[in-house]
């Protein structure tokens, strides 16, 4: 009986030791799993200070870029605006649009082609200072040039005093009304410079200066002549020698347009015929007119049908708002004061 006893004990110890033994390797692969975790939360915040440092380096340099970016945006605008001062703005839209490639190139269109020139400029240039002449020239340059695109013109180029201007590409609202509008600039390119004369006459010019203008409308050949590496935006044809020949045949202070363009503006324009000249390089004498300035537009005659408004106002409508009641109320009292000499009270 005392060895069974003493069996049990000793089974009962041992049963407690490995229970010991069992509970300490359950705290002991804790402890490992803790400090596992403990090491893999470091390693996480380490990652994530590290992308906490990306993302604020990624911040400022994408903010860099953008600044970046609007500065050579801004240094591409102005010198964008810089170059379309070398282009009239309907050849640099087009351009900029995508409506026309920067090619050689070059359309058949039905154009009203315009020239002038400063009557004895080279003369009146011998008197003045370069200063002063460089003054003057930009300046008359400047205000035909605000006349011509207030008009839709394409400023082709200028050669010294002369300006060579066309109408009908690359933008056009058909053959009479481009004829219509060159007529119509060249008239107030005139009425600008006697209004310029004073002005020039005050800054020492003794003798005015006056400007012969040319109008011709005919196909001519427009587009990119040049080379690869530099090109003119410009026409060519006989169009644009016989403007040529017309402005050099007009008489200072004078417009003189050939019978094509007179067919598109007679209706609008007063002229009287010049007779014919003959053009060199044209193998036919070219009838000529000279531009006295614009028929004024009559008004609408006002011829209302009297029965018309008398069966229309016999006929009211008795659902009228009040508002509509005054409103007509008013129109004829209107009318009948034009009627009648007394005032309705």
């Amino acid at each position: 009986m005392v060895l069974v006893t003493v069996t049990r004990t000793e089974m009962a110890k041992s049963i407690k030791k490995t229970a010991q033994g069992s509970a300490a390797n359950i705290n002991a692969v804790e402890d490992s799993v803790l400090r596992e975790l403990r090491d893999e939360n470091e390693t996480l915040r380490a990652e994530l200070e590290d992308l906490r440092v990306l993302y604020e380096a990624t911040i400022e340099h994408g903010e860099a870029v953008e600044d970046q970016l609007a500065d050579q945006s801004i240094k591409l605008e102005n010198l964008s605006k810089q170059l379309a001062k070398y282009l009239s703005p309907q050849v640099y839209r087009s351009i900029f649009e995508g409506r026309q490639e920067v090619k050689i190139a070059a359309t058949r269109k039905k154009l009203t082609v315009f020239f002038s020139d400063i009557a004895d400029f080279t003369e009146t240039a011998d008197r003045l200072e370069s200063e002063e002449l460089t003054s003057i020239l930009n300046q008359y340059l400047t205000e035909m040039s605000n006349i011509a695109l207030k008009h839709g013109a394409t400023i082709d180029k200028y050669v010294g005093d002369a300006i060579l201007i066309f109408f009908g590409d690359p933008e056009t609202r058909g053959v009479t009304e481009d004829a219509l509008a060159c007529v119509r600039m060249a008239v107030e390119m005139q009425e600008r410079m006697k209004q310029l004369q004073g002005v020039w006459q005050e800054s020492g010019i003794s003798k005015p200066l006056k400007c012969r203008m040319g109008i011709h409308t005919d196909y001519c050949t427009v587009g990119n002549f040049g080379s690869d590496d530099r090109l003119d935006y410009t026409i060519i044809g006989r169009g644009v020698n016989t403007a040529s020949r017309l402005e050099s045949l007009a008489t200072p202070g004078s417009v003189l347009i050939s019978f094509e363009t007179y067919s598109q503006v007679k209706d609008h324009v007063k002229c009287a015929e010049n007779g014919e000249v003959t053009v060199k390089g044209i193998a036919y004498p070219v009838t000529t007119y000279e531009v006295i300035g614009l028929k004024e537009v009559a008004p609408a005659e006002d011829n209302p049908d009297l029965a018309q408004m008398s069966e229309q106002l016999a006929n009211l409508p008795e659902s009228m708002s009040q508002e509509d009641r005054n409103k007509l109320v008013s129109s004829l009292r209107n009318a009948l004061k034009r009627l009648t000499p007394s005032d309705l009270d």
